[in-house]
């Protein structure tokens, strides 16, 4: 059984198990292009832009364009959750905690699925006709740190880059951070008293959109070798989840295990950075 399951014994009846502060949802759910994935492997389609050819003569040959087309190619990994209650437990907690464990363990998938998706929005996405070429994000589409932590001129230099590639005005755009940058924003100096304004209505939580970004804050964002916090901004269909079709709950009784019940939850998805041209990192400073 989970040798931790002792801290919630009680003397006294009791009416529910606490679940202590912990992410509980996962912030990118819905916020990227999703997609249901049978295979290990799936590979995405996609067209590039073309260039059409001015006429020059009279019944001239008609033009041929070859129109570019590439393909990402996403993995998916299984992720497991499991854990025992002795029916003795039940007895000595005066509850059952088998609801209260199916929840944690939906809770924990959530996590793990942003983990993957923060880390293919940075990492390294594949590419080709077999998902065997290798593209990190580049260098164009990273603002550097500057010594500083998140600013209006970052936010302003994100927007820039993605409006700089062309993108889609009309795709919406989102921007994760933590809450260390929230407080940095509200404290730059280099906020006029209009943008304090608005920028302490986003920390209040009034507000979640400001320069053209839907704010999603999640703690759980990654720092590059410098230890400077990797801020992400992205057109919603920069970036791909890929759900298992699959996916198993489980709570069942253990012959192996004196019969205590298992609760068991598993998952398969994976993700992957669709377009580099609209995924922005932005480097901040937590010094």
């Amino acid at each position: 059984m989970s040798f931790e399951i002792t801290t919630a014994f009680v003397n006294q009846f009791g009416a529910n198990i606490d679940l202590l502060s912990q992410q509980k949802d996962c912030r990118f759910m819905n916020k990227l292009r999703m997609e249901s994935q049978t295979g290990e492997t799936g590979f995405y389609e996609q067209v590039g832009a073309t260039a059409a050819i001015e006429r020059t003569s009279r019944h001239s040959d008609t033009p041929r364009v070859d129109t570019p087309h590439a393909r990402r190619a996403v993995t998916m990994s299984t992720f497991e959750w499991a854990d025992l209650i002795d029916q003795a437990d039940k007895v000595r907690m005066l509850i059952d905690p088998t609801s209260t464990y199916a929840r944690s363990a939906m809770m924990a998938m959530n996590r793990s699925r942003d983990d993957i998706i923060i880390e293919a929005a940075l990492g390294t996405a594949r590419t080709g006709k077999k998902g065997t070429t290798n593209v990190v994000l580049p260098s164009s589409q990273k603002v550097p740190v500057g010594g500083t932590g998140l600013t209006i001129d970052k936010l302003r230099s994100a927007a820039e880059i993605l409006n700089g590639n062309d993108v889609d005005p009309d795709i919406r755009r989102y921007m994760a951070i933590t809450s260390k940058q929230l407080t940095d924003l509200l404290e730059s100096t280099e906020i006029t008293s209009s943008d304090f304004n608005t920028v302490k209505a986003l920390v209040e939580g009034k507000i979640n959109e400001y320069m053209g970004f839907m704010f999603v804050r999640t703690e759980r964002l990654t720092t590059d070798g410098s230890g400077d916090r990797q801020v992400i901004a992205w057109a919603e269909d920069g970036l791909l989840l890929a759900q298992g079709t699959n996916n198993i709950t489980r709570v069942t009784e253990r012959p192996d295990k004196s019969y205590s019940v298992q609760v068991f939850r598993s998952e398969d998805f994976g993700a992957t950075r669709m377009e580099e041209d609209k995924v922005v990192e932005i480097a901040c400073s937590e010094a």
